[in-house]
């Protein structure tokens, strides 16, 4: 329920901060393994959301939501 969508949304907000930093390091020029850390942390937090989503899915409020919170994955 609500703790799943909080939980979402907090992932999101990782997901977006973490995003800008590997752009950041792509932009920079910064060292390929600091980019590739990056890289893989946000892979894995990708993979976390989606788990958590697909899990969270089968009650009716969640569906609901679903597409607002794929829209909100992306960042501006």
């Amino acid at each position: 329920g609500i703790l799943e969508i909080s939980f979402l949304f907090s992932l999101n907000d990782k997901i977006c901060k973490l995003r800008e930093e590997l752009n950041d390091s792509i932009l920079n020029g910064q060292d390929y393994s600091v980019t590739y850390e990056l890289s893989i942390a946000l892979d894995e937090l990708i993979a976390e959301y989606y788990k958590v989503e697909i899990d969270s899915s089968t009650t009716q409020k969640l569906r609901k939501t679903k597409a607002k919170m794929q829209k909100k994955l992306i960042c501006y």
